[in-house]
């Protein structure tokens, strides 16, 4: 394979895999080939199916990931609680610290295009403590991530099947325990039966349901849009270009909730980054395809942001975003005085299709964690079991949705609260990765930070900058999370989130020390360190 393509280069070279001393290959490509990367054999090939990701399909699942119909409904209505009118300066905001950190994403995976990720370049800037720690903390976020999304599609799904059937029965079938938790069990099942086979063998699907979103949320916006411009609407308010002003927000504590809450929508679009071990091109392509889903994202974002709010206005009663009692779930509020009976069916369909996408799609980034940790001995060996068929992380794929499904019911029956209370923690979680990746760019470049203008923005200042607000946001949620009253209530004088997302940091941490005990190989810098080399080519 890197034969093949010297040859088209117009080299006659030979690949060569530098070997560590404990005898274990190195893991990675130089970024000057345009190919898939490591050689067949070498620890590099972790047996993932090369070249059978390209750009648009790479886009297509960092779009599908982030779930941007399902985080709208979502986040519309607490976002615009915290922050009112300036709900789309926040999502702007919230734009900025994603897209530095997509920076430090793109030139760490060009210096050493790696599944892992996080992880992987975490422990070769700072150390294998703090690199598997990033580990756990995307594992865990995802986990958390998964189930909720496949609450939300069950449902959604029982809400679209009430519309289209006119039965409010049916329609309130997702209230009932039992039902509930059998939906969202056989859901769990079925996106990790088709994230086992694949994204190649689901490829069309994705499209299809990417496709669907997307145009869903351009005809709700564009029919918001007219009907608010009408002026017939009791609610509707007039466009103001200082809705994106994130600096008219009215006090530092909304700017940083609203902020968390939008940080929360731009996740996952680092799954293209994931892939790069299977995409054509995995120096280059993963780190355009974020860029170009990040771009799509908060365009989608602002667009629907705006509409809505000159629709619906922000007001707390009838169809006004900010009504506690629609609050988490817009779009089935605004479905049918905007879009109508029956087309206010393609909205139910849209969420459904945004989760059901979005829970396939999530384990890719989680499981090819697992399979990098695994070949590096951090975790057991069974995670790095690749299916000799499909050429996917079997094992971690299937324990990843057991996890999950097994996380949500224990959850669900403990308490309601419990569940809410963790998806609060989970924008801990992933403002703690990122933020430790934005830092572990700066300092692996430090020594070409130098060398041009572009090294100095692209590869310091702008990780930098995305790492210190993603840290902010993190301490800033963490003090508000003391509080009793920011979750679902108090656990030995502390708020239940703040616990429960301290838990988890801490758990992570006991696991660490008690595998390190246990193997101590990968902790002790024997299968990955600072120095660990990329695959080189010699002439």
């Amino acid at each position: 394979m890197v034969d093949q393509q010297l040859s088209e280069h117009g080299s006659s070279g030979r690949a060569t895999t530098p070997v560590l001393p404990t005898g274990v290959p190195a893991i990675g490509t130089t970024g000057d080939l345009p190919g898939p990367g490591p050689a067949p054999g070498a620890a590099g090939d972790k047996g993932l199916r090369g070249n059978s990701v390209g750009l648009l399909s790479s886009v297509v699942l960092g779009v599908s990931t982030v779930a941007p119909v399902y985080c709208l409904t979502a986040t519309l209505g607490p976002t615009v609680t915290a922050v009112g009118v300036r709900m789309p300066a926040v999502f702007l905001a919230g734009f900025l610290p994603m897209l530095l950190v997509a920076f430090a994403y793109k030139e760490l995976n060009k210096a050493f295009p790696d599944c892992g990720t996080s992880f992987t370049w975490t422990v070769k800037a700072f150390g294998p403590r703090i690199g598997w720690m990033a580990g756990w903390g995307l594992t865990v976020a995802t986990i958390i991530v998964l189930s909720n999304l496949a609450g939300v599609a069950t449902d959604f799904l029982y809400l679209m099947l009430g519309e289209t059937t006119g039965s409010d029965a049916v329609a309130r079938l997702g209230d009932n325990t039992a039902v509930h938790l059998l939906t969202v069990v056989a859901l769990i099942a079925g996106a990790t039966a088709m994230s086992y086979r694949g994204m190649t063998a689901t490829k069309w699907f994705q499209y299809s349901l990417v496709g669907l979103q997307l145009a869903v949320l351009l005809l709700f916006a564009g029919i918001a849009i007219v009907k608010a411009a009408a002026g017939d609407l009791p609610h509707s308010v007039g466009f103001s270009p200082s809705w994106l002003n994130p600096l008219e927000v009215g006090s530092f504590s909304a700017f940083t909730a609203g902020l968390s809450l939008s940080i929360f929508m731009y996740w996952g679009w680092d799954t293209c980054l994931t892939m790069n071990e299977e995409t054509l091109g995995s120096a280059k392509t993963p780190g355009r395809a974020a860029m170009i889903s990040m771009v799509t994202l908060v365009t989608s974002y602002l667009l629907v942001a705006v509409a809505a709010q000159m629709f619906a206005g922000v007001g707390s009663t009838g169809t006004g975003l900010g009504n506690p009692e629609t609050a988490d779930n817009v779009f089935a509020a605004l479905a049918r005085p905007v879009l109508g009976t029956p087309w206010s069916i393609l909205l139910f369909l849209a969420v459904v299709a945004s989760a059901a996408a979005s829970l396939q799609t999530t384990f890719i980034p989680v499981a090819r964690t697992l399979l990098a940790m695994s070949a590096y001995k951090a975790v057991p060996p069974r995670f790095g079991s690749v299916h000799p068929k499909h050429r996917t992380p079997g094992y971690a794929t299937v324990a990843a949705g057991v996890a999950t499904a097994g996380f949500y019911v224990g959850m669900t029956l403990i308490s309601d609260h419990v569940v809410e209370d963790t998806i609060k923690a989970l924008g801990l979680m992933i403002c703690f990765y990122y933020a430790l990746t934005a830092f572990a760019c700066v300092w692996y470049f430090r020594r070409e930070l130098r060398r041009s203008l572009r090294d100095l923005v692209l590869k310091g200042l702008a990780p930098l900058l995305g790492g210190l607000l993603l840290a902010g946001v993190f301490l800033k949620t963490l003090t508000d999370a003391w509080d009793t009253g920011y979750g679902g209530g108090a656990v030995l004088g502390m708020g239940s989130v703040f616990v429960i997302g301290v838990g988890i940091l801490l758990l992570g941490a006991v696991l660490m020390v008690w595998y390190s005990v246990y193997r101590p190989e990968f902790f002790r810098g024997e299968t990955l360190r600072k120095d660990t080399p990329a695959l080189v080519v010699e002439d």
